[in-house]
């Protein structure tokens, strides 16, 4: 009987230090309390890592990081450098990096990606007994979902603003169809059980289909050597949201699909984040 206590005390301490919190010290007085891999659902790809400001907390806003891959691949772990460069910006903000279901073969991308949004909002919002306003961060597929969940399916108004880095706007752009898995996104990113006979499924998936003149202030971030997203993305997304009065703002980069984070041009983005989301404020 001890021997088994011994061994039921022994997991119990175990599993509780792996729930503990630990420090993420970013230097200048600034840290942030930290969970990693929690999990938001029932799906074990449904994780996420949660921030909490150690000072001054402002529970009003939550960044939202989703993380890119070809809706079929990537991990929150590629966006955490970055997480923590924006954690430096705004040290009294909570943030959330989060890793999502994984289309394949045999599963659609949409409507699981964007339901894992919806999900994880919900549980931060039970967790930490909030009801904040939300930025959804993406790159690359991450920057799709994060406008398609913000102009389409965000009925009750959450999301305060977007940050799309190099994501597809629109789908049936001529220059993303040399995209290398064009074909897989034709058959695999949307149940065709979510379209009416009305849309095609490339047009129920834009993004741009979505806006109206009440979609979120929108910030693009674009590059003009990227081969799988063409800086035409940035031309199509923008004529769309001016057409509807919607505040944004967009930048070029000189680079690739990956670029946006080599230096100067991530630095370059956290102060234009930092600058857009006060103007957004005063709106």
């Amino acid at each position: 009987m001890k021997k088994q206590a011994f061994i039921y005390i022994s997991l119990f301490l175990l599993i509780l230090s792996g729930c503990r919190q630990k420090t993420i010290e970013l230097g200048k007085g600034i840290s942030f309390k930290a969970e990693q891999n929690i999990s938001y659902g029932k799906d074990t790809a449904q994780k996420m890592d949660l921030y909490i400001p150690d000072k001054n907390a402002d529970s009003g806003n939550v960044f939202i990081i989703i993380h890119g891959g070809g809706w079929q691949g990537g991990r929150k772990s590629q966006l955490t450098s970055f997480t923590f460069d924006l954690m430096k910006k705004f040290p009294h903000t909570i943030f959330v990096n989060l890793e999502y279901r994984l289309a394949s073969s045999t599963r659609f991308a949409l409507p699981d990606q964007t339901d894992d949004i919806k999900t994880a909002m919900t549980y931060v919002e039970k967790k930490l007994k909030i009801k904040p306003k939300y930025i959804l961060l993406g790159n690359s597929a991450g920057g799709h979902l994060s406008m398609l969940y913000a102009y389409h399916y965000d009925q009750e108004k959450k999301v305060k603003a977007v940050v799309n880095i190099v994501g597809p706007a629109d789908l049936n752009d001529p220059g993303f169809k040399n995209y290398d898995d064009y074909a897989f996104l034709e058959k695999h990113l949307i149940n065709p059980k979510l379209v009416d006979g009305k849309l095609s499924l490339m047009d129920f998936g834009n993004p741009v289909h979505w806006i109206t003149p009440a979609s979120a202030p929108t910030l693009s971030y674009y590059g003009t050597a990227d081969h799988v997203v063409p800086v035409s993305q940035k031309k199509i997304l923008d004529s769309v949201l001016t057409r509807n009065k919607v505040y944004h703002a967009s930048y070029e980069f000189n680079g690739d699909h990956v670029g946006w984070e080599r230096p100067p041009h991530a630095s370059f983005l956290v102060g234009k984040i930092e600058d857009f989301l006060e103007t957004v404020d005063k709106k």
